[in-house]
C-alpha cells in the first residue's frame, strides 16, 4: 500500500513539475507565436495552391472550379525553348556560388587567424561581415553605379590600365560571373565567423608540439588547422546542396535585364515573369513545384551526407 502511495506521489510531483515548467516557459512560447503564424500562413497555407500546377487555372473560377489538366502544364513547361537554358543557368550560378561560398570564407578565416592582434582581427571581421546585413535592393543600386561602363569606378580603374570598359551587367558573358563574385563578396564574412569559431576548438598544444618539431606556419596550417576544421567544411558544403536550384532571386532580379537572359535567367526569375508579368499562373506554379521537388531531394541527400561524413543530426 505504501509503495502505491509513493508511486502516486511521484507521478503527482512529476505532473506538477511539468505544469510549472510549462508556465515558466509560456512567455517564450508566446514570443514564438507571431513567427509560427507567419510560417503557417505563408509556408504551409500557400501549399493549397500547388493544385494550380495541374489545372488550367482561371482566377475568376477559383481553385475548385478550374479545369484539371493533369501533367499538361509540365509538358508545356519543358517544351519552352529556353527552359533547359534556364535550368543550366541556375545550376551554373548556384553551384559556383556554393563552391566560392566555401573556399572564400575558409581562406579568409585562415588568414585572419594568423593575426596576433585581436583588435585587428575584430576590425577586419566586422568590416567583411557588414555586407551580410544589407539587402540586395540596396547593394544592387550600389553595384549598378560602381560597375557602370561609362562612369563607374571599376571601369575607370580599368581605363587607367588601358583596358576597354566592360559592361558587367549588360554583357551576357560577364553577367553570371558578376553575380557569382558579388554574392561571394556579400556572404563570405558570415561564413568566416563559422570557421573562426571552429578554429578556436583546435587544441593549442598541437601547435606547440608542431613548433618543437620544427614545423613552419604553412605546415601547421596543412597538418593541424585544416584537418581540425575539415568536419565543419564538409558540413557546410553538404548543407549548401539544398540550395542547388536557388540561384538568388533577389540579387539577380534587381540587377538583370533582357539582354542577359541567355546566361542570367534562373528558375526563380522565370517563375516571376510567368506568374506575375505574363499572368500564366499554372505554368509558374508548375515551374515552382518542379524546383521544390528537386530541392527536397537535395535537402534529404544533404542531411544524409552531413550525418554520414560530419556526424550532423537535427534531432
Amino acid at each position: 500500500m505504501n509503495t502505491k502511495k509513493i508511486a502516486n506521489h511521484k507521478k503527482t510531483f512529476a505532473r506538477q513539475g511539468k505544469v510549472d515548467r510549462a508556465l515558466r516557459e509560456l512567455p517564450l512560447h508566446l514570443m514564438l507565436l507571431p513567427s509560427l503564424l507567419l510560417v503557417l500562413i505563408y509556408s504551409y497555407g500557400s501549399m493549397a495552391g500547388v493544385g494550380i500546377a495541374f489545372q488550367n487555372f482561371v482566377p475568376t473560377k477559383g481553385l475548385f472550379d478550374s479545369e484539371w489538366v493533369g501533367m499538361a502544364n509540365f509538358k508545356t513547361l519543358f517544351s519552352l525553348p529556353d527552359m533547359w537554358q534556364v535550368i543550366s543557368n541556375t545550376l551554373f550560378i548556384s553551384i559556383s556560388k556554393m563552391i566560392g561560398g566555401v573556399i572564400a570564407p575558409v581562406v579568409f578565416a585562415l588568414l585572419l587567424n594568423e593575426f596576433r592582434s585581436s583588435a585587428i582581427r575584430r576590425s577586419l571581421q566586422t568590416m567583411v561581415y557588414l555586407p551580410n546585413f544589407l539587402s540586395w535592393v540596396i547593394l544592387a543600386g550600389i553595384f549598378i553605379d560602381l560597375l557602370s561602363p561609362s562612369n563607374g569606378i571599376v571601369n575607370a580603374g580599368l581605363k587607367a590600365f588601358g583596358i576597354e570598359p566592360i559592361f558587367f551587367l549588360g554583357d551576357k558573358k560577364w553577367f553570371p560571373i558578376t553575380m557569382i563574385v558579388t554574392d561571394i563578396w556579400k556572404g563570405f564574412g558570415f561564413g568566416s565567423v563559422i570557421y573562426l569559431a571552429a578554429l578556436t576548438g583546435i587544441d593549442p598544444s598541437l601547435y606547440e608540439s608542431a613548433v618543437i618539431d620544427g614545423a613552419n606556419r604553412w605546415k601547421q596550417t596543412l597538418h593541424i588547422t585544416l584537418p581540425g576544421i575539415t568536419s565543419t567544411i564538409i558540413l557546410m558544403t553538404v548543407l549548401s546542396m539544398a540550395n542547388v536550384l536557388n540561384g538568388g532571386f533577389d540579387q539577380i532580379y534587381n540587377m538583370y535585364n533582357p539582354s542577359v537572359y541567355a546566361t542570367g535567367d534562373i528558375l526563380d526569375t522565370m517563375v516571376y515573369r510567368l506568374g506575375i508579368e505574363q499572368v500564366q499562373y499554372s505554368l509558374a506554379t508548375a515551374a515552382g513545384l518542379f524546383k521544390s521537388v528537386v530541392s527536397l531531394v537535395f535537402i534529404l541527400a544533404s542531411y544524409y551526407l552531413a550525418g554520414k561524413f560530419a556526424g550532423y543530426r537535427i534531432f
